[in-house]
């Protein structure tokens, strides 16, 4: 009894221990907003988790996105907010975790009421150095939600109604990166469903379709935006439909001079994100301020998938990378980084790795933050610069002579202004693989210690090269064998070690599959036979002739093979091929000879003589041989150009069935 009870007291307590260690793993920590009212005025605070401090990064802290409910917002930490209109309101509150090892807090959004009106002289203004701009609360993290702000305003001096167009979930991924969860506005614009979701198109390349204007670097909120103005409307809206899969349209009206108005998109992003820490992702705005008119402003917004809320990072357009075209592109490098020290930074150094692929020498530094000129070369200067470095295998970025304040220094309220970049772009050079690569950036402030960023990675899509290729089989235990065909080959684009290929192609076979000839050893009795001439022939030497002539039509194919090009001349395979015979015919050829008896005088024995032709007999019967499917396998080798290109090759077949192993002699073109 003592022992059925310690038992179940031990199972009892697994389960305990197994239920409160799950419970503590789900647990979801979240952020209270607190607040205190005076009339329309409300003074804003939230109680917060401790931070978990990851090991070795920079103090962790709490970066805060609020909206109040009225169209306005705020990132300070302790927001004043004075409403101009009695009513309800409803507050919703951001806080994310920089440098921090867990979940980002949730926090439940706060009602309020308001009796009174009042004038607005104090708020926080968030001023627009454009009349469309897009910002976001953080970095899209898998699982997780972020807001982006789509503010606009009107920079014309009367009245108008205009639209926009909002663009988000890139072609370029298979699967959809967000979920648009709610559009928060408030000033009557309608908003309608762009177009439904688009075929997935891999062959359409951004980076060869970019649009001919002049980038202006918007640096707000840590945010890099291309500005462009165009009028032909139609070809921008069908731009953005080649680019992205989703959109919405908001009409607008009664938008007064000046006057400035924001729509608050909810997006969380989906299980099947791509989960590479370097990957860049864009939103796209096209606004049109006027319906009157097709001049129209587009804005795209680049983002970074994250998995954990850090600052510093680094980041490419270079994750699928069509390696057809990859020498007319230029790939982007973006390294961010954010001063958390006690004081400014004057000096900020970045020891960016660059891998052999890419040409330093095609370097172009396409915008930087703080912004500044490149420093002349072998001058020492006192004002703000850019200095590069080329080394063997890095390029140094180095940021002399600015000011970037710390998020720990005295009066600094506004954390993005503690923040940089510099983003810059690379060709590949003259000679080089089908390779993914890594590369990262160690961040020096002044003399303080570095700070490694995660891994920027790039990669090739596989690509399809079909190939042609057309050859002969030798059977070298088959009598009078002819094997012809010819045939196409696919496999991935210029591959560089291993890869994969399916071959498929069409052959005809002939060849004899038996062939005997036996004479008698002793005269038969054939006769009587008459020849035709008077004579009678009754013993004779008899030759019989057989022989089974046959021909196949013959689908051969290799499902998937597995290949390795030891260098760029030299390629060697192994795989299964099937071989399916559509249709074959046997013909048995059988004849008969006689030929008359001789004597040898020497030593007299009876031989045979003259054939008698009048005599001889033929027999031919053909017959159909039904449909036959065999499996073996081969081991190759190719010489030429073995990634891409005309090459020669030899295959050797193990066939499981007798006589039909063989020899493949073939050229192939891979395009």
């Amino acid at each position: 009894m003592l022992k059925k009870i310690a038992i179940l007291f031990f199972i009892f307590s697994f389960i305990g221990l197994y239920s409160q260690v799950k419970k503590q793993d789900t647990i979801v920590p979240k952020a209270i907003i607190k607040l205190q009212q005076e009339g329309n005025t409300l003074y804003f605070d939230s109680d917060k988790p401790a931070l978990n401090q990851i090991a070795g990064a920079p103090k962790a802290f709490y970066s805060y996105y609020w909206e109040f409910g009225d169209g306005e917002f705020s990132t300070k930490e302790r927001p004043k907010h004075t409403y101009k209109k009695s009513g309800d309101y409803e507050v919703k509150l951001w806080a994310t975790n920089n440098y921090d090892s867990g979940k980002t807090p949730t926090t439940r959004p706060k009602k309020i009421q308001t009796k009174e009106t009042a004038e607005v002289s104090d708020n926080e203004i968030q001023i627009l150095n454009d009349n469309i701009e897009l910002r976001r609360n953080r970095e899209p993290l898998p699982e997780e939600d972020f807001v982006i702000v789509l503010s606009y305003k009107n920079d014309k001096n009367y009245v108008t109604n205009g639209s926009i167009y909002f663009y988000y979930n890139e072609k370029d991924f298979k699967q959809d990166n967000f979920e648009l969860l709610e559009i928060r506005r408030y000033s009557d614009e309608s908003i309608t469903e762009l177009e439904k979701k688009l075929a997935y198109n891999p062959d359409y390349d951004d980076q060869t379709a970019e649009y001919a204007s002049t980038e202006n670097e918007v640096y707000n909120s840590h945010k890099f935006q291309d500005t462009t103005e165009k009028k032909n409307l139609p070809l921008s809206i069908e731009e953005a439909k080649q680019k992205f899969k989703n959109g919405k349209k908001i009409t607008f009206k009664n938008l007064n001079p000046n006057e400035q108005r924001n729509i608050f998109f909810t997006l969380k992003t989906t299980p099947e994100m791509i989960k590479d820490t370097s990957a860049i992702l864009k939103v796209r705005s096209i606004y049109v301020p006027d319906d009157n008119y097709e001049n129209h402003k587009i804005k795209d917004m680049e983002m970074e998938i994250v998995t954990s809320h850090d600052p510093n990072k680094m980041s490419t357009s270079g994750l699928f990378i069509n390696y057809r075209l990859v020498r007319f592109k230029r790939i982007k490098f973006k390294t961010r980084f954010q001063n958390d020290g006690e004081g400014p930074a004057r000096t900020i150094r970045l020891e960016t790795d660059v891998p052999d692929m890419f040409d330093k020498s095609t370097l172009q530094i396409e915008s930087m933050y703080p912004e500044c000129p490149i420093c002349p070369k072998n001058e020492e200067v006192r004002y703000s610069c850019l200095d590069t470095v080329i080394r063997q295998k890095q390029i140094i970025f180095t940021f002399k002579n600015i000011y970037l304040p710390g998020t720990q220094q005295k009066n600094v309220t506004e954390k993005d202004s503690t923040k940089g970049f510099v983003k810059y772009s690379l060709k590949f050079g003259e000679d080089f693989h089908k390779v993914g690569t890594k590369s990262r950036t160690k961040i020096i402030f002044d003399k303080n210690e570095p700070i490694l960023t995660n891994y920027s990675r790039t990669r090739f899509n596989p690509g399809i090269s079909i190939g042609l290729k057309a050859g002969y089989n030798y059977f070298p235990k088959l009598s009078n064998s002819k094997s012809y065909f010819t045939g196409f080959t696919i496999s991935p684009f210029k591959s560089y070690r291993f890869y994969w290929q399916s071959e498929f192609y069409a052959s005809k076979h002939d060849f004899e599959s038996e062939n005997t000839n036996t004479i008698s050893a002793e005269p038969e009795n054939v006769g009587p036979f008459n020849t035709g001439t008077g004579q009678i022939i009754d013993v004779a030497f008899v030759r019989r002739e057989n022989a089974v002539e046959q021909s196949r039509k013959i689908i051969e194919t290799v499902p998937i093979s597995l290949r390795y090009n030891i260098n760029n001349h030299i390629g060697i395979g192994f795989g299964p091929h099937i071989t399916t015979i559509i249709s074959s015919s046997s013909e048995r050829k059988s004849t008969t000879r006689y030929y008359e008896i001789m004597q040898v005088p020497i030593s007299p024995s009876l031989v045979p003589g003259n054939e008698y032709t009048q005599l001889a007999q033929y027999d031919s019967q053909t017959s159909t041989e039904k449909k036959e499917v065999q499996t073996q396998f081969f081991l190759d080798t190719t010489f030429g150009f073995a990634r891409i290109g005309p090459s020669l090759g030899i295959r050797y077949y193990k066939n499981f069935k007798n006589n039909f192993d063989s020899w493949q002699f073939y050229a192939i073109w891979k395009f």
